[in-house]
């Protein structure tokens, strides 16, 4: 119990430290995180070790974002952004996958490697992207919904990623394997399963929790359902976030959802804070030191890559022109369920552990990369795309 709250207390006092000022700097409140958690962690400082458990931990802030986004939206308002959910993010995630995986090809790895980075690596953040969307408040413009969808669609891609990458293994997976068929329509039957009870039974709940008249009780159950599908979905191989999204969906239509939304606010601020600081200490500067020209040359490759990409697809994707560089930037880093990939691809012997580190460790930086580009392009590019007639 001391070293939980000897944790907490380092967490906490670095956060009070670092995001302010970064912030006066221009930064950013994430790369002030994301460095707190640098000088915290086992490179630097060294007074927090268990990176690991404190990652699992700090996902609750990623599913919390999620569900409050889902509060926001219904099933009619997301029937209506059915193609640039799966139109946008079909087209996003083949085209960084496909250049990606033809870089690492030419780097001299097998077809097998170079597709399980590719795949892992067209993954954008999901943690990183909404929240600077929803700082700017451009959830509800072009750029906005564009990155949403496409976001949505990385989280649904879940199933066909993982089931994939047993297949590119040096071995046959082994008989009690699930196939991918099975897998597939566990995941559908748990959706629907969440759905009815969502539908049917939820309102129901909430009403006789609200009537017992005991704030906390409400505010214990909304956490119970959020974590509870996140968890199920979790189970069925689907991202938590995803099923953390279905949840505020399936409360949109409530009476209940301003005060659900209201009463999980400072919970999702400070998770989210918490995951950025977890990804900061989990940066393996052993890595770096050891393969530094490797590193930054993959970095690079990856942020310069899927930024090229996704300007030119944000045409396509109805992006203004005026942010489409925006767009691009803001898209350009690996995202937080490369871990995941890589994780499955090494149990699946698609990888090494020395490989799988290096990509975890590109990953990590790349989404340091990611607020200093922004700042980058407010200071130059923006100012200058302004001034650009049309």
């Amino acid at each position: 119990m001391t070293k939980l709250l000897i944790d907490v207390v380092v967490f906490l006092a670095a956060a009070l430290i670092a995001v302010p000022m970064s912030v006066r700097l221009g930064f950013g409140s994430v790369l002030g995180y994301l460095v707190a958690g640098i000088m915290i962690g086992p490179w630097a400082l060294g007074l927090v070790t268990d990176i690991d458990a404190i990652l699992h931990f700090s996902e609750l802030g990623i599913v919390l974002m999620m569900f409050v986004i889902g509060l926001e939206m219904q099933v009619d308002t997301l029937w209506a952004m059915r193609r640039t959910i799966f139109g946008y993010g079909t087209m996003q995630m083949t085209v960084c996958a496909a250049a990606l995986s033809a870089i690492f090809m030419l780097l001299g790895l097998s077809w097998r490697i170079a597709l399980a980075g590719g795949l892992a690596l067209s993954l954008s953040s999901t943690a990183m992207v909404m929240s600077e969307l929803q700082q700017r408040k451009l959830m509800d413009m072009p750029t906005g919904r564009a990155g949403f969808g496409i976001l949505l669609f990385q989280d649904m891609a879940a199933i066909p990623l993982i089931a994939l990458l047993p297949l590119l293994g040096p071995a046959m997976p082994v008989a009690a394997a699930e196939p991918g068929w099975l897998i597939a329509l566990k995941a559908l039957g748990m959706v629907i399963a969440v759905a009815l009870v969502g539908r049917y039974l939820l309102q129901v709940v909430l009403r006789v929790i609200t009537g017992i008249g005991v704030p906390e009780i409400f505010t214990a159950f909304a956490l119970l359902w959020i974590v509870g599908i996140a968890l199920l979905m979790e189970s069925v191989h689907l991202s938590m976030s995803l099923g953390a999204f279905l949840a505020g969906v399936l409360l949109a239509d409530s009476d209940y959802r301003h005060q659900v939304e209201v009463d999980m606010a400072p919970f999702k601020g400070l998770l989210l804070g918490l995951f950025f600081i977890a990804v900061g200490t989990s940066i393996d500067f052993g890595v770096l030191m050891r393969e530094p020209v490797r590193v930054a040359v993959l970095v690079v490759a990856l942020v310069g890559i899927k930024t090229i990409a996704q300007w030119f697809l944000a045409n396509r994707f109805g992006v203004p022109a005026s942010e489409r560089s925006y767009f691009a930037v803001l898209l350009s880093q690996g995202g937080e369920f490369a871990f995941v990939v890589m994780a499955a691809s090494l149990a699946a012997g698609v990888i090494d552990q020395r490989q799988s580190s290096l990509v975890t460790l590109v990953v990590a930086l790349s989404m340091v990369s990611t607020p200093l580009l922004l700042l980058v392009h407010r200071r130059f590019v923006q100012p200058v795309v302004s001034r650009e007639p049309g």
